[in-house]
Protein backbone atom coordinates (compact mmCIF):
# COMPACT_ATOMS: atom_id res chain seq x y z
CA UNK A 1 0.00 0.00 0.00
CA UNK A 2 2.32 2.35 0.56
CA UNK A 3 4.60 1.41 -2.39
CA UNK A 4 1.37 1.97 -4.05
CA UNK A 5 0.95 5.32 -2.18
CA UNK A 6 3.74 6.61 -2.96
CA UNK A 7 3.14 5.74 -6.84
CA UNK A 8 -0.13 7.69 -6.73
CA UNK A 9 1.67 10.57 -5.38
CA UNK A 10 4.81 11.21 -7.12
CA UNK A 11 3.54 12.77 -10.69
CA UNK A 12 1.76 15.26 -8.16
CA UNK A 13 4.87 16.52 -6.12
CA UNK A 14 6.31 16.55 -9.70
CA UNK A 15 4.03 18.84 -10.43
CA UNK A 16 4.07 20.86 -7.51
CA UNK A 17 7.97 21.07 -8.07
CA UNK A 18 7.38 22.08 -12.05
CA UNK A 19 4.69 25.21 -11.11
CA UNK A 20 7.16 26.37 -8.09
CA UNK A 21 9.33 26.29 -10.88
CA UNK A 22 7.90 28.41 -13.20
CA UNK A 23 6.32 30.37 -10.31
CA UNK A 24 10.38 31.33 -9.51
CA UNK A 25 10.97 31.45 -13.47
CA UNK A 26 8.19 34.27 -13.97
CA UNK A 27 9.10 36.06 -10.82
CA UNK A 28 12.76 36.14 -11.89
CA UNK A 29 11.03 37.39 -15.73
CA UNK A 30 9.25 40.16 -13.97
CA UNK A 31 12.04 41.26 -12.42
CA UNK A 32 14.82 41.41 -14.94
CA UNK A 33 11.98 42.73 -17.16
CA UNK A 34 12.36 45.74 -14.71
CA UNK A 35 16.05 46.72 -15.68
CA UNK A 36 15.15 46.68 -18.94
CA UNK A 37 11.97 48.13 -21.26
CA UNK A 38 12.13 47.67 -25.15
CA UNK A 39 11.51 50.83 -26.81
CA UNK A 40 8.18 51.41 -28.61
CA UNK A 41 7.55 51.26 -32.06
CA UNK A 42 7.10 55.36 -32.07
CA UNK A 43 7.00 58.62 -29.63
CA UNK A 44 4.07 60.59 -30.29
CA UNK A 45 4.15 64.15 -30.57
CA UNK A 46 1.30 65.45 -28.46
CA UNK A 47 1.33 68.91 -29.85
CA UNK A 48 2.93 70.61 -26.76
CA UNK A 49 5.86 72.95 -26.02
CA UNK A 50 9.24 71.40 -26.12
CA UNK A 51 12.28 73.31 -24.16
CA UNK A 52 13.49 75.30 -27.27
CA UNK A 53 16.33 78.02 -28.21
CA UNK A 54 18.38 79.54 -25.43
CA UNK A 55 18.01 77.30 -21.90
CA UNK A 56 19.45 78.35 -18.67
CA UNK A 57 20.38 75.72 -16.26
CA UNK A 58 20.63 76.86 -12.37
CA UNK A 59 22.24 74.18 -10.10
CA UNK A 60 20.91 73.58 -6.46
CA UNK A 61 23.22 71.57 -4.87
CA UNK A 62 21.21 70.61 -1.70
CA UNK A 63 24.07 69.31 1.25
CA UNK A 64 27.25 68.46 0.85
CA UNK A 65 29.34 68.12 -2.80
CA UNK A 66 32.91 67.98 -2.83
CA UNK A 67 34.39 70.72 -5.90
CA UNK A 68 35.65 67.79 -7.76
CA UNK A 69 31.77 66.38 -7.82
CA UNK A 70 30.68 69.58 -8.69
CA UNK A 71 32.86 69.85 -11.67
CA UNK A 72 31.82 66.27 -12.62
CA UNK A 73 28.19 67.66 -13.39
CA UNK A 74 28.71 71.01 -14.86
CA UNK A 75 31.57 69.62 -16.96
CA UNK A 76 28.52 67.34 -18.32
CA UNK A 77 26.72 70.40 -18.92
CA UNK A 78 29.65 72.54 -20.89
CA UNK A 79 30.08 69.56 -23.16
CA UNK A 80 26.71 69.68 -24.85
CA UNK A 81 26.91 72.44 -27.09
CA UNK A 82 29.22 71.48 -29.99
CA UNK A 83 32.80 72.67 -30.06
CA UNK A 84 33.13 72.56 -26.15
CA UNK A 85 36.45 70.34 -26.69
CA UNK A 86 39.18 70.89 -24.62
CA UNK A 87 42.41 73.30 -26.31
CA UNK A 88 43.73 71.43 -29.14
CA UNK A 89 42.17 68.71 -29.35
CA UNK A 90 40.47 67.64 -32.64
CA UNK A 91 39.74 63.93 -32.16
CA UNK A 92 37.24 62.55 -34.92
CA UNK A 93 33.36 62.03 -33.15
CA UNK A 94 33.95 58.52 -34.61
CA UNK A 95 37.00 57.89 -33.16
CA UNK A 96 35.85 59.60 -30.04
CA UNK A 97 32.32 59.46 -29.33
CA UNK A 98 31.07 63.12 -27.82
CA UNK A 99 28.36 64.40 -25.30
CA UNK A 100 27.43 67.02 -28.17
CA UNK A 101 26.34 64.17 -30.92
CA UNK A 102 24.58 62.55 -27.82
CA UNK A 103 22.79 65.75 -26.83
CA UNK A 104 22.06 65.85 -31.31
CA UNK A 105 19.49 63.29 -31.18
CA UNK A 106 17.53 65.12 -28.29
CA UNK A 107 17.38 68.13 -30.52
CA UNK A 108 16.32 65.98 -33.52
CA UNK A 109 12.83 65.69 -31.70
CA UNK A 110 12.72 69.61 -31.65
CA UNK A 111 13.81 69.53 -35.57
CA UNK A 112 10.95 67.19 -36.66
CA UNK A 113 8.59 69.04 -34.16
CA UNK A 114 9.74 72.48 -36.12
CA UNK A 115 11.02 74.32 -33.32
CA UNK A 116 14.14 75.61 -32.37
CA UNK A 117 17.44 74.10 -31.43
CA UNK A 118 17.95 73.66 -27.84
CA UNK A 119 21.30 75.32 -26.53
CA UNK A 120 22.53 74.82 -23.13
CA UNK A 121 23.67 77.34 -20.79
CA UNK A 122 24.62 77.00 -17.00
CA UNK A 123 23.45 80.44 -15.59
CA UNK A 124 24.13 79.68 -11.95
CA UNK A 125 24.69 77.54 -9.24
CA UNK A 126 23.27 77.83 -5.50
CA UNK A 127 24.59 75.57 -2.78
CA UNK A 128 22.44 74.74 0.69
CA UNK A 129 24.89 72.74 3.31
CA UNK A 130 23.05 73.83 6.04
CA UNK A 131 20.13 71.66 4.83
CA UNK A 132 17.37 74.71 5.11
CA UNK A 133 14.46 72.07 4.71
CA UNK A 134 16.19 69.33 6.90
CA UNK A 135 17.14 66.06 5.41
CA UNK A 136 14.29 64.29 4.57
CA UNK A 137 12.33 66.08 1.60
CA UNK A 138 8.44 65.82 0.67
CA UNK A 139 8.32 65.99 -2.81
CA UNK A 140 6.62 69.28 -2.76
CA UNK A 141 9.96 70.92 -0.83
CA UNK A 142 11.87 69.92 -3.97
CA UNK A 143 9.25 72.26 -5.93
CA UNK A 144 10.01 74.50 -3.07
CA UNK A 145 13.99 74.61 -3.50
CA UNK A 146 13.21 74.76 -7.38
CA UNK A 147 11.71 78.11 -6.83
CA UNK A 148 14.24 79.42 -4.75
CA UNK A 149 16.64 79.43 -7.53
CA UNK A 150 14.18 80.18 -10.31
CA UNK A 151 13.74 83.58 -12.32
CA UNK A 152 13.21 85.25 -15.42
CA UNK A 153 16.88 84.32 -16.66
CA UNK A 154 16.44 80.71 -15.38
CA UNK A 155 14.49 77.94 -18.00
CA UNK A 156 15.15 75.11 -15.79
CA UNK A 157 16.41 74.66 -11.95
CA UNK A 158 18.12 70.97 -11.53
CA UNK A 159 18.21 70.23 -7.74
CA UNK A 160 20.38 67.46 -6.53
CA UNK A 161 20.87 66.11 -2.93
CA UNK A 162 23.25 64.85 -1.49
CA UNK A 163 23.69 61.17 -0.47
CA UNK A 164 22.38 62.01 3.18
CA UNK A 165 19.42 63.29 2.01
CA UNK A 166 16.07 61.06 2.06
CA UNK A 167 13.77 62.28 -0.56
CA UNK A 168 10.06 60.74 -0.91
CA UNK A 169 10.16 57.73 -3.38
CA UNK A 170 14.09 57.56 -3.86
CA UNK A 171 15.25 54.33 -4.04
CA UNK A 172 11.44 53.10 -3.96
CA UNK A 173 10.31 55.08 -7.20
CA UNK A 174 12.87 56.83 -8.61
CA UNK A 175 15.77 57.92 -8.83
CA UNK A 176 14.80 61.71 -9.91
CA UNK A 177 12.26 62.96 -11.95
CA UNK A 178 10.77 66.14 -13.64
CA UNK A 179 7.77 68.64 -13.33
CA UNK A 180 7.12 72.28 -14.01
CA UNK A 181 3.98 74.70 -13.54
CA UNK A 182 2.58 75.15 -16.67
CA UNK A 183 0.98 78.44 -15.39
CA UNK A 184 4.71 80.03 -14.84
CA UNK A 185 6.54 77.55 -17.20
CA UNK A 186 9.05 76.98 -14.60
CA UNK A 187 10.64 73.25 -14.83
CA UNK A 188 12.61 71.66 -12.76
CA UNK A 189 14.68 68.48 -12.57
CA UNK A 190 15.66 66.73 -9.38
CA UNK A 191 18.33 63.64 -8.53
CA UNK A 192 19.34 62.07 -5.83
CA UNK A 193 23.09 60.43 -4.61
CA UNK A 194 22.67 57.15 -4.12
CA UNK A 195 25.58 56.38 -3.44
CA UNK A 196 25.23 55.43 0.42
CA UNK A 197 21.03 54.67 -0.08
CA UNK A 198 20.56 52.40 -2.78
CA UNK A 199 23.49 52.15 -5.04
CA UNK A 200 21.83 48.76 -6.07
CA UNK A 201 18.49 50.48 -7.28
CA UNK A 202 20.18 54.09 -8.67
CA UNK A 203 24.36 53.50 -8.79
CA UNK A 204 23.80 49.99 -11.74
CA UNK A 205 25.91 49.67 -13.74
CA UNK A 206 29.04 50.95 -11.01
CA UNK A 207 27.23 49.00 -8.26
CA UNK A 208 25.56 45.65 -8.27
CA UNK A 209 21.89 45.34 -8.89
CA UNK A 210 19.80 44.50 -5.87
CA UNK A 211 18.71 41.44 -7.96
CA UNK A 212 19.34 39.97 -11.19
CA UNK A 213 22.37 38.77 -12.96
CA UNK A 214 24.98 39.70 -10.66
CA UNK A 215 27.98 40.31 -13.27
CA UNK A 216 31.26 42.35 -12.03
CA UNK A 217 29.78 46.28 -11.53
CA UNK A 218 31.44 49.00 -14.26
CA UNK A 219 34.44 51.50 -13.15
CA UNK A 220 32.74 54.84 -12.83
CA UNK A 221 34.31 57.05 -15.68
CA UNK A 222 35.27 59.98 -12.83
CA UNK A 223 36.06 57.66 -9.91
CA UNK A 224 32.96 58.61 -8.15
CA UNK A 225 30.04 55.71 -8.15
CA UNK A 226 27.45 58.10 -6.76
CA UNK A 227 28.13 61.41 -8.89
CA UNK A 228 29.00 59.20 -12.23
CA UNK A 229 25.53 57.50 -11.44
CA UNK A 230 23.87 61.05 -10.80
CA UNK A 231 25.26 61.97 -14.33
CA UNK A 232 23.44 59.19 -15.93
CA UNK A 233 20.45 59.73 -14.64
CA UNK A 234 20.26 63.93 -15.31
CA UNK A 235 21.65 63.09 -18.71
CA UNK A 236 17.99 60.24 -19.18
CA UNK A 237 16.17 62.79 -17.23
CA UNK A 238 17.30 66.07 -19.24
CA UNK A 239 16.71 64.44 -22.68
CA UNK A 240 12.70 63.73 -21.05
CA UNK A 241 12.30 67.27 -19.73
CA UNK A 242 13.30 68.96 -22.94
CA UNK A 243 11.00 66.90 -25.65
CA UNK A 244 8.25 66.14 -22.96
CA UNK A 245 8.44 69.41 -20.65
CA UNK A 246 4.71 69.70 -19.72
CA UNK A 247 3.70 66.40 -20.55
CA UNK A 248 2.09 67.28 -23.73
CA UNK A 249 5.28 66.66 -25.89
CA UNK A 250 6.92 63.58 -26.71
CA UNK A 251 5.64 60.08 -25.09
CA UNK A 252 4.32 56.91 -25.54
CA UNK A 253 1.52 55.26 -22.98
CA UNK A 254 -0.39 57.02 -20.02
CA UNK A 255 0.39 60.78 -19.43
CA UNK A 256 0.80 59.96 -16.02
CA UNK A 257 3.28 57.75 -16.84
CA UNK A 258 4.46 58.14 -19.67
CA UNK A 259 7.57 56.77 -21.56
CA UNK A 260 9.93 59.55 -23.00
CA UNK A 261 13.14 59.77 -25.21
CA UNK A 262 15.16 57.72 -22.49
CA UNK A 263 13.39 56.10 -19.95
CA UNK A 264 12.08 54.56 -22.92
CA UNK A 265 15.68 52.36 -23.47
CA UNK A 266 16.28 52.36 -19.87
CA UNK A 267 19.17 50.33 -19.43
CA UNK A 268 20.98 50.31 -22.72
CA UNK A 269 23.85 52.28 -22.71
CA UNK A 270 25.98 49.97 -25.71
CA UNK A 271 25.57 48.03 -28.44
CA UNK A 272 24.52 44.52 -27.58
CA UNK A 273 22.99 45.38 -24.15
CA UNK A 274 20.42 43.29 -22.16
CA UNK A 275 19.03 42.87 -18.78
CA UNK A 276 21.77 43.48 -16.59
CA UNK A 277 24.56 43.82 -18.92
CA UNK A 278 24.98 47.69 -20.45
CA UNK A 279 26.47 46.53 -23.63
CA UNK A 280 29.74 46.94 -25.28
CA UNK A 281 31.37 49.94 -24.01
CA UNK A 282 35.23 51.89 -24.12
CA UNK A 283 37.19 51.11 -21.60
CA UNK A 284 39.88 53.97 -20.18
CA UNK A 285 43.43 52.23 -20.42
CA UNK A 286 44.95 54.23 -17.35
CA UNK A 287 41.89 53.86 -14.89
CA UNK A 288 39.87 50.72 -16.70
CA UNK A 289 36.73 52.37 -15.93
CA UNK A 290 33.90 52.41 -18.62
CA UNK A 291 32.52 55.14 -20.68
CA UNK A 292 30.74 56.01 -24.05
CA UNK A 293 31.34 59.78 -24.43
CA UNK A 294 33.34 62.29 -23.97
CA UNK A 295 33.37 65.74 -22.63
CA UNK A 296 34.93 69.00 -21.84
CA UNK A 297 38.99 68.44 -21.71
CA UNK A 298 38.51 64.88 -22.28
CA UNK A 299 36.20 64.53 -19.42
CA UNK A 300 34.52 61.22 -19.65
CA UNK A 301 30.76 60.12 -19.28
CA UNK A 302 28.57 57.34 -19.59
CA UNK A 303 25.36 58.23 -21.06
CA UNK A 304 21.93 56.79 -21.68
CA UNK A 305 20.35 55.39 -24.93
CA UNK A 306 17.87 57.62 -26.83
CA UNK A 307 14.96 56.80 -28.66
CA UNK A 308 16.02 57.57 -32.28
CA UNK A 309 13.00 59.27 -33.68
CA UNK A 310 13.57 58.42 -37.47
CA UNK A 311 13.96 54.43 -36.46
CA UNK A 312 12.37 54.37 -33.20
CA UNK A 313 15.09 52.24 -32.01
CA UNK A 314 17.66 52.41 -29.16
CA UNK A 315 20.59 54.32 -29.96
CA UNK A 316 24.12 54.45 -28.47
CA UNK A 317 27.14 56.36 -29.02
CA UNK A 318 28.82 53.38 -28.99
Amino acid sequence: MASAALGRTTPCFALLVLFSSLLSLCSATRKLASLYVPPPETLAYHQGPLLEGQLSVSIFWYGKFSPSQKSIVSDFFLSLNPGKRGEGQSLSEAEHPSVSKWWQTVLSYLKDAGKKETRISLSGQVSDEGFLLGKSLKRAQIVELARRVNSKSVSLTLVLTAEDVAVEGFCMSSCGFHGSDRETKEVFIWVGNSASQCPGQCGWPFHQPIYGPQSQPLGAPNGDVGVDAMVVNIASILANTVTNPFGNGYYQGPADAPLEAASACSGVYGKGSYPGYAGELLVDSGSGASYNAEGVDGRKYLLPALVDPLTSRCWTLV
